[in-house]
């Protein structure tokens, strides 16, 4: 096995330089979701095991249950922590004596040896990261070539004026064959992400998934709710979920109907009950799930390492939302989201922090300051760091429907937001010390 060689290889160089090697000490081998074992528990979820081949990393949605040396299945719940033989060793995350060159500036260069398939996982996070300036790109060096102009023209036209495609409910733009692509499981293998269900949801109602936190971009909603690539489909069968985005890249040409064709769909009233009001098995939304980043733009601000500060205490239009479509409230909580980036601290520079909610109050968006790893560097760039993330579904609230939004009584609406609020910090305190072992502080909620 190559890669065992070479970790052996770099152990003993690292021995010999004094150098500390750095091991991700909560980490378990990458896997699709997880999901009770045979003889264990029903709260449990099965524990990463050795690598067995090559194809086992290569496929992305890697990491085969395996028995421990005693031969016995083991299973991981909540508040366990990853025993030594989980430990994995992240290559391209260590110091120099792996093979990575570092300049005379500080900055950890990439070594040639990467293997293949890390090269792609690291191209496949880079064309997500930056899609829309691909998209906009392209659509820009349309427009520079009159040959395409009858065709643009009537397509903007169309897009501005008369299409609803992105609020109407219909999802007939939703492509499975593009989100169930190879190439998505190589994205979530990146990072490593993993989709963990507390119990079974009933297709015969529908769901708001909240997800918590926002993050920098919200790679972890991308990769657990637009693509199959940690298996939603077999974890949730008979539920169709749609992450949702701001209802401005549905105006951007080209880049839309990328989206779209992912099954993104706009955070917008209309298109929110729409989605919860039509379609489904009964022509009425049973089956159907939306995915909303609660937080949103302004949560991002507060996205730092080794903490989670959520925007909620004041976020009641989902709860509302929920009880309009008669849709049960489902909190997710994603571990690792806010390790993905780095970014300047709010409290550090108050000057910069107003101007970004200056930004978002007149824009409806916001520019963090971040960065992270590059491509060819582990030390500048844009590219998230390869950080585990572990998006954790937790057990739906059941929310009792009323039409009229005349007669929804405050006092309902506080009520269901207490108890979505009280679901994601039981969410924190069951997995807190299996996923968040080097947090800095507890889950705090504004």
């Amino acid at each position: 096995m190559p890669d065992i060689d070479r970790i052996a290889s770099g152990m003993s160089m690292l021995k010999e330089n004094g150098d500390h090697l750095l091991i991700d000490e909560h980490s378990v081998l990458p896997s699709t979701a997880h999901q009770p074992l045979k003889g264990c528990p029903s709260d449990a979820a099965p524990r990463g095991g050795s690598i067995s081949t090559e194809e086992t990393w290569q496929d992305g949605r890697a990491g085969s249950i395996c028995p421990e040396r005693d031969g016995e299945l083991h299973c991981k719940r909540p508040g366990d922590v990853a025993s030594a033989f989980d430990k994995r060793i992240l290559l391209n995350e260590t110091p120099s004596g792996l093979g990575e060159v570092e300049s005379s500036l500080g900055v950890r260069w990439a070594p040639l040896s990467i293997s293949p398939r890390r090269r792609f996982q690291t191209l496949v996070v880079l064309y997500h990261t930056v899609s829309i300036a691909i998209f906009l790109t392209a659509f820009f060096f349309s427009c520079a070539i009159p040959l395409f102009w009858p065709l643009l023209l009537p397509y903007l036209i169309y897009i501005s004026l008369f299409s609803k495609v992105a609020t109407d409910g219909s999802l007939r733009r939703r492509s499975r064959f593009l989100r169930s692509l190879r190439i998505w499981t190589y994205f979530a293998g990146y990072f490593p992400a993993k989709l963990h269900r507390s119990e079974v949801l009933s297709p015969t109602r529908k769901y708001i998934f909240g997800y918590h936190p926002h993050g920098i971009i919200s790679h972890g909603a991308f990769a657990a709710f637009a693509t199959e690539a940690l298996g939603f489909s077999e974890l949730f069968p008979g539920i169709t979920n749609t992450l949702l985005t701001l209802d401005s890249n549905f105006r951007l040409p080209f880049y839309r109907d990328y989206a779209l064709a992912m099954g993104l769909g706009s955070v917008s009233r209309e298109s929110c009950e729409n989605l919860l009001s039509r379609g489904g098995a009964d022509g009425e939304g049973m089956g159907r799930a939306i995915t909303i980043v609660v937080g949103g733009a302004r949560e991002s601000l507060d996205a730092q390492p080794h903490m989670i500060r959520l925007v909620l205490k004041r976020r009641k239009g989902f709860i509302k939302l929920a009880i309009r479509t008669g849709a049960d409230l489902v909190p997710v909580l994603a571990f690792g989201e806010n390790e993905l980036y780095k970014q300047v601290a709010s409290d550090q520079h108050p000057l910069i922090h107003k101007f970004q909610l200056l930004v978002k109050r007149t824009m409806g968006f916001t520019i963090p300051l971040f960065h992270a790893r590059g491509v060819f560097n582990y030390d500048v760039g844009l590219m998230p760091y390869r950080r585990p993330l572990n998006i954790v579904v937790g057990r739906p609230i059941q929310v009792m429907q009323e039409r009229n939004k005349n007669n929804i009584e405050d006092a309902y609406v506080d009520e269901l937001h207490a108890r979505y609020v009280a679901g994601l910090q039981k969410l924190w305190e069951e997995w807190k010390d299996t996923f968040a072992t080097e947090r800095a502080s507890e889950l705090e909620i504004n």
